[in-house]
């Protein structure tokens, strides 16, 4: 079983525990630093969203469809939905000729609740463009446009666009991906487990280009430039990568996934991260995120992050998460 590495405290005491797993990987693939079991597979869910854009840029589709930053940063992005989220996934579409109906990652509510109040207040309904993953789906449509393939069913697995998609994240962590350890994201495209410590290699080499082919290493540079200046894409209003990125710009790229995964890339120091914590809490992998970060760069994350503070509904003080033990302390 992983250690504790999460302690939820209410009037003094421990109330619950997050446990979970770390990597910390230098682009050689040796680890610099880990907590619990690194071999396990996990699902990265939306954290390698990243590394799934670098087609749209290696395969010449951004230039093609003369995609901005702001676009290729939402392709990479868990995004909550804003106006300026939906707009940005609507205007990918366009330029690749296709429109909302094209997508096929299903429609949600927005994710910030301020989003869905407005959008329902305004008599409009969620469509897909408002789903957390409508940037990294406009990347595949603009992808497979730009290959003169029919976007259709690009979800799917055997699609020349997913396949790409699949070898390009299987050659950057080094990792056979197939059937076997295949499963189906809250999106609809295929997701494959993998272990915490080839994920961690994965991000140690996207945020330095080491290992990679020229023109791979080159467009994550551009994937990294592109979201250092569009941070607010990759998430939003209030959201951790966003905010992290924002506090840090080019040191730290970060990326949420779905239940407990985080990675990172500090490219200064040629390191990759990856988090898994067990329960899946997001709330508790954040945590992890920041303490990591504040050892490793040894500037402190903003406060709200560094040190999460419970409140209840008449918003007084009830609690707060902290780092259990010392594994957070730089050595």
């Amino acid at each position: 079983m992983d250690p504790v590495l999460v302690e939820v405290t209410r009037g003094g005491r421990v109330e619950s525990v997050h446990c979970g797993a770390l990597a910390v990987v230098d682009t050689d693939g040796a680890v610099v630093f880990s907590v619990g079991d690194i071999e396990a597979a996990v699902f990265p869910r939306s954290a390698v969203k990243a590394l799934q854009a670098l087609p749209l840029v290696e395969t010449g589709a951004a230039d093609r469809w003369g995609l901005t930053p702001a676009e290729i940063a939402l392709a990479c992005s868990s995004h909550n939905g804003e106006p300026e989220h939906a707009a940005t996934a609507a205007a990918m579409l366009r330029k690749a000729g296709q429109d909302v109906s094209t997508l096929e990652c299903g429609a949600h509510w927005p994710t910030l609740q301020s989003a869905t109040v407005a959008l329902a207040a305004s008599g409009a309904r969620a469509t897909a463009l408002h789903n957390n993953c409508s940037g990294k789906h406009s990347g595949f449509i603009c992808v497979a446009c730009a290959a003169g393939d029919d976007p259709t069913g690009y979800i799917r697995p055997e699609h020349p666009t997913m396949r790409r998609i699949t070898a390009a994240l299987s050659e950057v962590t080094g990792t056979t991906l197939d059937a076997r350890n295949r499963g189906i994201d809250g999106c609809s495209i295929p997701t494959y487990a993998i272990p915490l410590q080839a994920l961690a290699l994965a991000f140690a080499r996207f945020g330095t280009g080491a290992g990679l082919h020229p023109d791979r290493a080159a467009a994550a540079v551009r994937i990294r430039a592109a979201v250092m200046e569009n941070p607010f894409m990759v998430g939003g209003t209030g959201r951790f990568d966003t905010e992290v990125m924002k506090a840090f710009g080019a040191r730290v790229f970060v990326k949420t996934g779905a239940e407990g995964v985080y990675c990172a890339a500090l490219p200064d120091l040629g390191y990759g991260i990856a988090i898994k914590c067990d329960d899946g809490a997001g709330r508790a992998a954040e945590l992890v995120t920041a303490a990591l970060i504040e050892r490793f760069l040894g500037t402190p994350v903003p406060e709200r992050w560094a040190h999460p503070v419970l409140r209840n509904w008449n918003g007084i003080e009830v609690g707060t998460l902290r780092v259990a033990g010392d594994w957070a302390r730089a050595r």
